[in-house]
Formats: C-alpha cells, structure tokens, sequence
C-alpha cells in the first residue's frame, strides 16, 4: 500500500472543487445529527449543535454551494423536523 505524502494530499485538495468538499461535509454533518438524534434518549444538545452548524454554514455559503443547495437544504429540513419531534417525546 502506497504513502500519500502531504504534499499529495495538498494538490488533491486543490484539484477537487471547493463545492464538492463543502457538499461532504454538510451531509456528514447532517448524518451525525441524525445519529445523535437515533441515541436512546436522543443526545438533544449535540444534534442541535449540529443542525445550527450546518444551518449556519447553508446560509454563508447559498447559492454558491452549487447546484445541490435545495437538496442540502431539505436534508437539513428533515433532520430538523427529527429533532422537533425527539425533543417534544
């Protein structure tokens, strides 16, 4: 198995378009929401924190994420009407 050099994964980085890496993390985020959300009991404060993250990272970023926003945008919905749901049991 061969080694990636640092220096390897800094031209990766910046042959792979900033969207695309955006659009990874925001739906790793949105799934660690929904397994904090999963927990028995749902650990309500860190899928919170969570949510707000990516909420706040759909608002900075708009219509510069791409051509995705709106299915990043209901992902988030969807993780949010979860967390309503959990929080009021």
């Amino acid at each position: 198995m061969e080694e990636t050099s640092p220096l390897d994964e800094v031209a990766e980085l910046r042959a792979t378009p900033v969207t695309d890496v955006l659009a990874t993390h925001i739906f790793y985020l949105i799934q660690l929401a929904a397994v904090h959300l999963a927990d028995t009991p749902p650990a309500l404060e860190s899928a919170s924190l969570v949510i707000d993250v990516v909420s706040s990272m759909l608002d900075a970023g708009g219509d510069r994420l791409g051509e995705h926003v709106a299915l990043y945008r209901n992902a988030l919905a969807e993780v949010q009407q979860v967390y309503v749901r959990a929080s009021t049991r």
